[in-house]
């Protein structure tokens, strides 16, 4: 990072003095409460209101969190040492900041009516450009109105776009996951039938995506279980609206059936745990058994007797690409019945930690591994 970009981005934070109380809280005496496998640590990386998804921007060294509200936020951390140094609201003004990425120089942020592409090549550019509109016609409803976003390994932009409802019939790009060229144009829808996604990735060996989808609300406490799901082709179709999770029929369409074949998840989670972000390890510093692995952010119910979620889990993954199982990774967040985390998206720096994002706490947590 040039001497130049630090002294602006330092003059940025100016614009971000006063944060939210759920930002400055200071929650690491809480950190001793949190549960891992043996020799990995966390930590807390920095601040940030509201933090949800995240992209790592490693050439500019900054890590750029978007929010449910109207900002996208920077991270930069000048020294390397693991913690920022400063946190630079770099964007404002926007509707429903969710879904951000990062590529060859430019961040896209998928708001809740339209894709933007903001250029430049560094922090400063990235804080003044002129947004490109790259697609207008997302659907413009609140409900499950936030996006996520991610560059798939043939160099498209990949955007989640939930139902806008509990359970209803959907149109149009309702409920899909669509492709688009980074230079804008009209988006592919790639699968359908998808209640509410808020994370995916693509697997670094099979390049197959996979997704997180929430299931409905008010089907019991234990109905339906939350989705990990596999697209290995497009056009595949997940079921929604006739299926609230898995293989739970809702009952608004159990005498209905699908116009085209479901396909089921590959991995279940126990019901409202709301999975969100999720990231494949591609890392060395952790030990050679996480490599190839999925970490899935659950963010935790708010519509079940007993809470459950909280966490970060850890799908396992065989040496085929196909997903055998999960496990329990970072657990802790929620004590006796009460949450004071919650965390939303996965991402990994280049030294092999990995980022977790914490909307409830807004914080950002950094998980290092040192041995036995």
């Amino acid at each position: 990072m040039t001497r130049t970009l630090k002294l602006v981005a330092v003059a940025l934070l100016a614009a971000v003095t006063a944060l939210p109380a759920s930002a400055t809280t200071d929650v690491t005496p809480l950190l001793g409460q949190l549960r891992m496998p043996p020799g990995f640590e966390i930590q807390v990386y920095a601040k940030v209101p509201g933090a949800r998804s995240m992209a790592v921007a490693e050439d500019l060294g900054v890590v750029f969190v978007g929010t449910r509200g109207s900002s996208v936020y920077a991270i930069v951390d000048r020294n390397g040492d693991g913690r920022a140094d400063s946190v630079v609201r770099v964007r404002d003004g926007l509707k429903v900041a969710n879904g951000i990425a990062w590529r060859d120089g430019a961040l896209f942020i998928a708001e809740q009516h339209r894709v933007i592409r903001l250029d430049g090549g560094d922090l400063p550019a990235i804080a003044k450009a002129r947004p490109r509109v790259l697609f207008a016609g997302l659907p413009d409803k609140g409900w499950h109105g936030w996006r996520y976003a991610a560059f798939g390994p043939d160099g498209h932009l990949y955007v989640t776009i939930g139902s806008p409802c509990n359970i209803c019939t959907v149109k149009g790009l309702e409920g899909t996951i669509i492709r688009l060229d980074p230079e804008g144009g009209t988006p592919e829808i790639i699968a359908s039938g998808i209640r509410n996604s808020v994370g995916m990735d693509f697997h670094p060996g099979t390049g197959d995506l996979h997704f997180t989808d929430n299931g409905a609300d008010n089907m019991g406490d234990d109905v339906p279980p939350e989705e990990f799901n596999r697209a290995h082709e497009p056009g595949l179709y997940f079921g929604f609206p006739y299926f609230g999770g898995g293989d739970a029929r809702t009952a608004q369409f159990r005498g209905r059936t699908p116009s085209q074949s479901v396909t089921m998840p590959v991995i279940t989670f126990g019901a409202h745990v709301a999975p969100l972000g999720m990231h494949f390890y591609r890392g060395t510093s952790f030990p050679s058994a996480y490599r190839n692995h999925a970490f899935v952010a659950q963010h935790g119910s708010w519509n079940r007797s007993v809470p459950d979620g909280y966490r970060v889990v850890r799908v396992i993954f065989d040496e085929t690409g196909r997903a055998t199982g999960h496990e329990p990774f970072i657990e802790g967040w929620l004590r006796d019945g009460k949450a004071w985390g919650r965390p939303v998206d996965v991402k990994e720096l280049g030294d092999g930690s990995l980022l977790v994002s914490d909307d409830r706490a807004g914080v950002i947590y950094r998980v290092t591994y040192g041995g036995q």
